[in-house]
């Protein structure tokens, strides 16, 4: 499994990439192997506002439906519509392909709050 650098993540498995002002949220390739094989995504509405640890999305695998929440606060202002019909792109590439949606008029601060990947690993152990 891979843990890269250049991201934060949460305890509940997710991750986030600043990119300016925008943050990308995903779950982490650990999250993806333990829910197996991903069927659906229920991706959220753009411009939905969320607050940090508040339902973002829902995850459906061959074993359970889980709950995305939003690592930080912001307002979503894409979605990655790929995953409706090729939800598996969680699974096979969960930080480059299989991204869950973008956030706008975040506050970056709260990104200093997340683990590090070394954190990250060291949590999943």
């Amino acid at each position: 499994m891979s843990t890269p650098d250049n991201l934060k993540y949460t305890k509940d498995h997710e991750w986030v990439r600043i990119d300016g002002e925008i943050a990308i949220i995903g779950i982490t390739d650990h999250a993806q192997n333990e829910l197996g094989d991903i069927t659906y995504v229920e991706l959220p509405a753009v411009g939905k506002k969320v607050e940090a640890n508040g339902e973002l999305a829902v995850i459906e695998s061959v074993k359970a439906a889980s709950d995305i929440l939003a690592p930080i606060a912001g307002t979503v202002s894409e979605v990655n519509n790929a995953l409706d019909d090729e939800p598996e792109e969680v699974n096979d590439s969960p930080y480059e392909n299989g991204w869950i949606c973008k956030l706008t008029d975040i506050d970056a601060s709260e990104v200093d709050g997340l683990m590090s990947a070394a954190d990250y690993e060291a949590f999943i152990k």
